[in-house]
């Protein structure tokens, strides 16, 4: 019989070692596919509890753990990467290497770290494999799929998987689970304007890509305003517009950087056509050019649902009944995950980390420069990647 309490107890045993990790992977950010501290750092964590550690493609790691019986196979994953941003928590082991864990993803690691001594401690409890897989470039939505590419759902077979993400302004330790599509699939574009640079003062010897951008900026907005049905919910941001370096000179070129989401694929493809088409037209229109690029793409997260049912079960079981939330609308967030749950049944869940009634620091914006998480509920993510997986496998 597998003990949740004990399980617990364990977790909070290592807590302090689970704390010094986030905070020495919190204080190295890396961005991207290429992660070579933190994935040299984590290797080494791993090597030390007697796993190997196999890096499978750039910055992705893999490691199992067996039983004493065979049987199905699970996948736990965090990832490892942090986003290009300044951090101003102030805190004393802050970043100021100009990128920023500011996705928790540092929180996620440790926590997989932790589970992973769990899991050594109560392996005679253990039916089948656990896979631990730490993955780069989540932000970039390429990592999932660089190490599916290279055969993390095999050797062996993955049966189902399950990811963790902690959430700033959802009370420590409560847990949010959506049944079915909880999360947003993403399309991250690039709108490239070529113009004609010129002198500020004579803006009719050239053709001013940042004039033409701000008017695509505003035009694509009308997408979701008038070209589809309110029932069907779309957003489309633009999170970064480029141009120039002098106030006094129209440049010769403009780059917008930009977000859909959607729950439904052919969704996002039209609008992506539609921006596209405005974006071609709108330059035609100002006697410039625009060339439109995806850079990256996730599908919507989709939830098993009698993996999430069975797996919120077993939470509720080990926090208590009144510890998890069920969903049945998800929120436009995305995240890579969503890429395992085309092949395999998968459940995500949200992993409550702080509220400002709790604590005045926590609750902040997710992906912001002051975003502060609560390092107390390390152990419970321990926890609940190891009971959660051990009561799976078995059932």
């Amino acid at each position: 019989m597998i003990d949740s309490k004990m399980i617990l107890q364990f977790a909070e045993n290592i807590k302090e070692d689970m704390i010094r990790d986030r905070r020495i992977l919190h204080k190295n950010p890396e961005v991207g596919q290429s992660l070579p501290q933190t994935t040299a750092y984590v290797m080494g964590r791993l090597s030390a509890m007697d796993y190997e550690p196999v890096e499978i493609c750039e910055s992705g790691i893999v490691a199992t753990i067996e039983g004493k019986t065979p049987g199905r196979c699970i996948l736990l994953r965090a990832d490892m990467d942090a986003l290009p941003m300044q951090e101003k928590t102030n805190l004393s082991f802050q970043s100021n290497q100009g990128s920023m864990h500011a996705c928790g993803h540092d929180m996620h690691t440790s926590m997989l770290l932790g589970a992973a001594r769990l899991f050594k401690e109560f392996q005679q409890e253990l039916k089948g494999t656990i896979k631990l897989v730490f993955q780069p470039n989540e932000e970039g939505l390429t990592g999932a799929k660089e190490m599916i590419h290279a055969g993390v759902l095999q050797s062996p077979k993955v049966d189902g998987a399950m990811s963790i993400h902690v959430h700033a302004g959802t009370p420590s330790g409560h847990v949010v689970c959506g049944r079915g599509t909880f999360m947003a699939g993403c399309t991250r574009f690039r709108i490239h304007i070529s113009g004609k640079a010129c002198h500020g003062s004579m803006p009719e010897t050239g053709r001013d890509p940042i004039y033409v951008a701000a008017h695509i900026e505003l035009a694509l907005q009308e997408i979701v305003t008038k070209e589809l049905a309110a029932q069907n919910p779309v957003v489309i941001s633009v999170g970064k517009l480029s141009g120039g370096s002098s106030p006094n000179q129209i440049p010769d070129e403009a780059i917008l950087e930009g977000t859909i989401r959607s729950f439904d694929e052919s969704i996002s493809a039209f609008v992506l056509k539609r921006i596209t088409e405005i974006s071609h037209c709108m330059a035609e229109g100002f006697r410039v050019k625009a060339s439109v690029k995806t850079l990256s793409f996730a599908p919507p997260m989709v939830n098993d649902t009698t993996v999430t049912e069975k797996m919120s079960r077993t939470v509720s079981q080990l926090l208590g009944q009144n510890k998890i939330t069920l969903l049945d609308q998800g929120g436009m967030g995305s995240d890579d995950f969503s890429f395992y749950s085309r092949y395999v049944p998968c459940t995500y869940f949200l992993l409550g980390a702080g509220v400002q009634e709790e604590n005045p620091q926590f609750g902040g914006v997710m992906h912001s420069e002051t975003v502060i998480f609560n390092e107390d509920i390390l152990p419970l993510g321990a926890a609940l990647y190891t009971f959660c997986s051990l009561m799976w496998l078995i059932q």
